[in-house]
């Protein structure tokens, strides 16, 4: 288990993050979710014992997480740790990147390694490219492939799809958050967007102020934000008599106290995301069909 103890760090002086606790169990999948400069990445680096806590303790089991102050080398064995900058060979192939730290005393064994775990991040048919030849979403699975080429007890993702195209996201997060659940492994990811997360997390954070401002899984986050900051990870919502309301929580009905004046409609494939006025403010609502802006319509919650 990985216990994280009144984490508090600053930059010179100025607090990122201010008595974080929180545990993560063997092999489940824990989240980390933040606007911009919130402190996602800080964490992770911190959990690997990039840099020094101000107070607090980091465990692993009963093995604590120490800082530069008391190790030469950063990074503990078994935990490996993918930032958005990506420390590859350019000059040799992706294969070669992949197996770089692969014994080869038993190269048939070496080989086969590396052709599944290039199945894993769907590289197969780049296996035998030079790195510096790949594009930044190729290079990117390259260095998660190459971070769990040793089997490491946990993985830390610093926005581990960000540089991946639409088309191979969705098969690339299945399969491995599948292997890393297969193989036991922790994983720990830090991100902006929910779809790296929301079905593959057993438990998650929202970092914001430099605390945690909610914890738990992410269904009973998004059933239950609590406030605005939570359900915009989400989906788009809206405040309605104080209450917070998904877009997709509202239907179209032939009369009601809510009066809503289209102002867009945006397609989104299944739906329309519509965009309206209910008393000079913005309301967004899904339906199946757009409207003509200006359209007097009614909503209510389902």
């Amino acid at each position: 288990m990985l216990q994280v103890k009144n984490l508090t760090f600053s930059y010179d002086k100025s607090p990122v993050l201010q008595n974080l606790s929180f545990e993560v169990a063997q092999g489940d999948h824990f989240a980390i979710i933040g606007e911009s400069g919130s402190g996602k990445s800080t964490l992770l680096k911190l959990l690997y014992g990039t840099y020094d806590l101000d107070e607090g303790q980091l465990f692993w089991k009963d093995q604590e997480i120490l800082g530069p102050k008391h190790n030469l080398i950063i990074g503990p064995e078994y935990m490996k740790y993918v930032a958005q900058e990506f420390d590859l060979m350019p000059f040799t192939t992706a294969a070669e990147n992949v197996g770089e730290f692969l014994s080869n005393f038993y190269p048939e064994k070496k080989k086969e390694r590396t052709q599944e775990l290039l199945k894993v991040v769907e590289l197969e048919e780049v296996a035998n490219t030079k790195v510096k030849l790949l594009s930044g979403g190729q290079k990117q699975r390259v260095a998660i492939a190459r971070a769990i080429a040793k089997k490491p007890e946990i993985l830390l993702l610093d926005e581990p799809f960000s540089h991946i195209d639409n088309f191979k996201k969705q098969s690339l997060r299945r399969s491995l958050f599948a292997y890393l659940k297969e193989k036991n492994i922790t994983c720990i990811v830090a991100t902006h967007d929910k779809e790296d997360v929301i079905s593959f997390s057993d438990d998650m954070i929202v970092i914001h102020d430099a605390q945690i401002m909610a914890q738990g899984s992410p269904e009973a986050l998004y059933k239950d934000p609590k406030n605005k900051l939570v359900a915009s990870f989400f989906n788009e919502f809206n405040m309605i008599d104080g209450e917070l309301v998904y877009a997709h929580q509202l239907k179209v009905v032939p009369k009601s106290k809510l009066k809503v004046i289209v102002q867009k409609s945006y397609y989104k494939g299944s739906y329309y995301l519509i965009e309206g006025l209910l008393n000079d403010s913005k309301v967004f609502f899904e339906h199946k069909s757009a409207f003509e802006k200006g359209t007097a319509i009614y909503i209510e919650k389902e």
